[in-house]
């Protein structure tokens, strides 16, 4: 019988494995215009816990209630399909019904894979959102910082800004080891530490440590964070600089809070000063088509790679969620069925 993992419990503070189950599920039947996909990987991202908190409002998602499935970015094979969809049995698709065996999806929202890039998987990668941030906003020479440099839009950011002109790019992550394969593997100049290491020695303030990384300022600063990140990249801004904010982690992954707000003071005469631009992400229709050429010419020649973990089985996708709120991983958490 085919499996999905459903929302058990609302979670108290951070999800834990027990707040889900895998429950037993019958394949589905397809109604006139759906597609019936046999899910091959999906994506284990973190910012799923603000849509089992309840969401937020505006968001283009809806919150995930107490026995509803879980969904998420998926790479699934086209079971059956409707005649005149264009799509064929046997066919990659790129859809949005993760965390289960099968799924039934409208056509118009199966997305073939073709041969664009040379591994599907590649497919789940959060490199869109990273090009989208940086393309149009990165000079020549400039000097780009990142949040959450080890995650699964910050493992791309490095890399792309490198191939965009970026003259200096840096990181900021939660332990030396990631700093250290940011710098030696993922195009960045220079690491900065948040928190404390193993040995329970507390960094430097983010502020300080920028400074230092990036002596004479930065341009753009590409933020999935927030919070002391936001502001340490404010303080460094130069005059002109173009801040993108595609994420929330700091509200986000606070055990005490409720997932659904990300709250920081910042010093507005600072933005008025130095004249910073700051906007949120939104993706452009249209540009998802340009960086999938851009991406498989980078892949195929070595010029990027694509960081990820792969998950073996949907019995362990709800301890995987666990592990990438926690930061355990490097990359894309990706479950393989």
């Amino acid at each position: 019988m085919p499996r999905e993992i459903r929302l058990l419990t609302t979670p108290t503070g951070l999800p834990r494995p027990e707040d889900f189950e895998i429950a037993e599920a019958p394949v589905p039947a397809p109604a006139e215009g759906e597609v019936l996909l046999r899910n091959r990987f999906f994506h284990v991202f973190a910012a799923l816990r603000s849509l089992l908190a309840g969401g937020v409002k505006g968001a283009p998602f809806p919150p995930v209630r107490p026995g509803d499935a879980l969904f998420g970015p998926a790479i699934g094979e086209v079971v059956s399909a409707p005649d005149g969809s264009g799509l064929r049995p046997g066919e990659l698709v790129f859809h949005w019904l993760g965390w289960r065996e099968y799924a039934v999806s409208p056509v118009g929202q199966c997305v073939p894979l073709g041969d664009t890039l040379p591994d599907p998987v590649a497919h789940l990668s959060q490199g869109l959102t990273a090009y989208a941030a940086l393309a149009g906003n990165v000079s020549p020479g400039d000097t780009v910082f990142v949040s959450g440099g080890a995650g699964a839009v910050g493992t791309m950011a490095g890399q792309v800004a490198r191939l965009l002109g970026a003259g200096r790019v840096v990181g900021s992550t939660g332990s030396p080891e990631k700093g250290e394969r940011l710098v030696a593997e993922l195009g960045y100049d220079a690491a900065v530490i948040r928190g404390a290491d193993s040995l329970d020695r507390q960094a430097a303030p983010i502020s300080e440590q920028l400074g230092k990384a990036a002596p004479d300022g930065i341009d753009v600063f590409v933020d999935t964070v927030g919070g002391e990140q936001l502001q340490a990249a404010l303080a460094a801004a130069r005059p002109g600089a173009r801040f993108v904010l595609a994420g929330a982690l700091s509200g986000q992954m606070a055990a005490n809070a409720s997932g659904t707000t990300a709250e920081v003071e910042l010093d507005v005469y600072q933005l008025i000063l130095k004249g910073v631009v700051m906007r949120g992400l939104r993706i452009p229709d249209g540009l998802r088509t340009e960086w999938l050429d851009r991406f498989g010419g980078w892949l195929r020649t070595g010029e990027i790679v694509f960081p990820h973990v792969r998950v073996p089985g949907i019995e362990n996708a709800a301890r995987a969620l666990q592990e990438v709120i926690g930061g355990r991983h490097l990359g894309t958490v990706v479950v393989e069925l």
